[in-house]
């Protein structure tokens, strides 16, 4: 028995749908702009920037959601997370999906982005903007045996009720086994890491008391209410 200086504290987790087992999260991975934000925006040449936020940024997505300190611009970004449940290196885009995606799930990538453009224009690191507590609110996990890999459907976030965000998985530019393949040659992938892929035009900020709510077609959809 490991004899630790102090106990450690319990691995972070999500629900997964349709069972009594919980997905055991790794790390976190952020994909950058992954959807045109414009119509007549060119399509890249290169793979988005990737970033990552701590295991424990990941909250379920239910009740409220606390207002974080630091910022005076916080900012919502709806998103399909997707549920690594076998790692490796190198990984052939072909093999992704059968071989290393174990489910979905709708999270949200929140963003104090006052800190963000202050990063931006100094050249500085975006953990402060990105990597807080209660940055990644995510719904449960839903298994791809009964969800299936998803390539279209509606992704969507309303504040109070009025669209902030709608775009279909269709409009990924990146498509879900080249984000996978992309990170495997740059890092080894492990059990229970999560991949956030990105999010559609219409970020904005939210404001202490907005309910704010997100889905994505098939996989799930939630509900927080912003407090102090």
């Amino acid at each position: 028995m490991t004899d630790f200086v102090f106990p450690p504290a319990a691995p972070r987790s999500l629900p997964v749908t349709g069972g009594t087992g919980r997905f055991p999260i790794g790390r976190v991975f952020c994909i950058g702009r992954n959807y045109r934000w414009a119509p007549d925006e060119p399509a890249p040449r290169e793979m988005p920037a990737w970033f990552m936020k701590p295991a424990t940024a990941v909250v379920p997505a239910e009740g409220l959601l606390p207002y974080p300190p630091g910022t005076e611009d916080f900012c919502h970004e709806v998103e399909l997370v997707v549920a690594i449940g076998r790692g490796g290196r190198d990984i052939d885009p072909a093999h992704a999906e059968a071989d290393h995606v174990w489910g979905y799930a709708v999270g949200l990538d929140l963003t104090r982005r006052d800190l963000q453009q202050q990063a931006k224009r100094v050249g500085g690191p975006w953990e402060p903007a990105k990597a807080f507590d209660h940055s990644a609110p995510c719904s449960p996990v839903v298994p791809a045996a009964i969800c299936g890999h998803p390539r279209e459907g509606s992704i969507r976030l309303t504040v109070n009720a009025a669209e902030r965000q709608h775009a279909d998985l269709s409009g990924l530019i990146w498509p879900v086994p080249e984000l996978v393949a992309m990170l495997s040659r740059s890092v080894t992938l492990m059990p229970g890491d999560l991949i956030f892929t990105g999010t559609p035009a219409g970020v904005g900020p939210l404001q202490r008391g907005d309910v704010v709510s997100a889905s994505v077609a098939g996989i799930g959809e939630f509900s927080l209410t912003v407090t102090h």
